[in-house]
């Protein structure tokens, strides 16, 4: 993506991405998790902020620290760094909520010709079918898959 973004760390597996937002509300401690799902292959992308007493994401707060555009180019950048190493995975993503659901179609609408150069994405309609992504079109969810090969869904 043509935006900045923030360095993130990763653990061996490159399934689990942490990264602090700067902005007007201060630091604030992020993770991107890959876990694989009940299919083979594939894989839910889940992040938000780090909640320190539980040590899990908590994909619920609203932060509103001033940095969306550099935090949605950072978790991108997460998702190009797992599909190098994981090349036959598809990433599952939705929102916690339908605004949120709806900031990523926002984000993947603005972005999808440069997404389009290296993964095939789709989008979760309401009978439970993926389509090729169409701007404009609302979604229940997203799939990416890398192009490495030729797949079917």
């Amino acid at each position: 993506m043509k935006y900045s973004r923030y360095n993130y760390s990763t653990e061996k597996e490159s399934t689990i991405f942490e990264f602090t937002s700067i902005g007007n509300k201060g630091h604030v401690k992020k993770l991107v998790q890959y876990t694989e799902m009940n299919i083979e292959q594939y894989y839910n992308l889940g992040f938000g902020d780090y909640n320190e007493e539980s040590g899990e994401i908590d994909d619920e707060i609203i932060t509103n620290n001033g940095d969306s555009l550099k935090i949605l180019a950072t978790v991108v950048s997460t998702i190009y760094a797992f599909t190098a190493k994981y090349p036959k995975a598809y990433v599952y993503a939705t929102g916690s909520n339908d605004v949120r659901t709806r900031l990523y179609r926002m984000g993947i609408t603005i972005n999808l010709e440069e997404l389009k150069d290296d993964f095939y994405v789709y989008g979760l309609k309401i009978n439970n079918s993926f389509e090729a992504f169409i701007p404009g079109e609302d979604y229940l969810g997203f799939l990416v898959k890398r192009k490495n090969e030729k797949i079917e869904i």
